[in-house]
């Protein structure tokens, strides 16, 4: 089917401010761009780290395809959860006894096919297998099905994401870098075709430390000592990225940042 495929990425939903910002702030984004497929990062979804079934199911209501990262086993269920819930994707590079997927092929709006693949980076983060070959493997057999092909690189150095987005240029329609909650100012379509964007951001608190409560991460580094971290709800607000995509050859036409932000947020933790 001819025309052009939208994607609507969403960066790391932070615990109950994120998700309820993405409640609140979808249908503006909707009425926006009108994408025909919406995914988000969800490792984070469940009090700040990981993510549980209900949870999941919650967040499916709005969105097609989560994906994740390091945190996506910090809940014990989730194990389980990813085996059930092929939507739910973990990196793919993670050594394959690992419960749940790194690819998905979902189908859009229009009932086309988009290939979505997680990886994640090696630079300050776990030990895994190479992100750049699991990408050439992954990508092949996505590519048998379709042109389109979004990867969500959860990774720590801006470096490794460059890299990844310039090896991947013309072989994936998007690379959209998550992970450090920062979304970042340098989007655009490579030119082979590939969008790319180093950090699509979050949804969650504004006025806080990725996330987290301003002052419990500001002992964390004053002190030195282990601190427990809770999602901070002050000054809510939800980045994303839409990008336009040409059905037919999978290249990207076009990437565009957008961010919402609220007053505040008086939800409960």
């Amino acid at each position: 089917m001819p025309g052009k495929i939208g994607v609507l990425f969403i960066g790391d939903i932070l615990g109950r401010p994120g998700r309820n910002a993405l409640k609140r702030s979808l249908p503006q984004l909707v009425k926006k761009f009108a994408p025909t497929l919406i995914i988000a990062n969800g490792e984070n979804a469940a009090g700040g780290v990981g993510i549980t079934e209900d949870i999941g199911e919650d967040l499916f209501a709005f969105v097609d395809v989560l994906t994740s990262g390091n945190h996506v086993w910090d809940k014990k269920e989730a194990l389980a959860y990813l085996d059930k819930e092929p939507r739910l994707l973990r990196p793919a590079n993670y050594p394959p006894q690992n419960p749940g997927k790194g690819v998905y092929v979902a189908t859009d709006a229009e009932g086309r096919k988009v290939g979505v693949l997680n990886l994640q980076g090696r630079v300050f983060m776990e030990a895994l297998d190479c992100p750049f070959r699991a990408a050439d493997v992954e990508i092949e057999k996505l590519r048998r099905e379709t042109p389109a092909v979004i990867v969500d690189f959860h990774a720590e150095a801006s470096s490794e994401k460059q890299a990844m987005g310039w090896y991947l240029d013309g072989r994936a329609s998007a690379v959209i870098g998550t992970h450090t909650h920062v979304p970042t100012a340098d989007e655009r379509v490579l030119p082979g075709g590939t969008a790319y964007i180093t950090d699509a951001g979050m949804a969650g608190a504004l006025n806080s430390v990725i996330g987290m409560k301003r002052e419990q991460a500001l002992q964390k580094f004053l002190t030195g000592r282990p601190q427990r971290f809770e999602p901070a709800k002050d000054g809510v607000f939800l980045s994303a990225v839409h990008i336009e995509i040409d059905a037919d050859t999978g290249k990207a036409l076009s990437i565009r940042r957008e961010i919402i932000r609220e007053a505040e947020d008086d939800v409960e933790e």
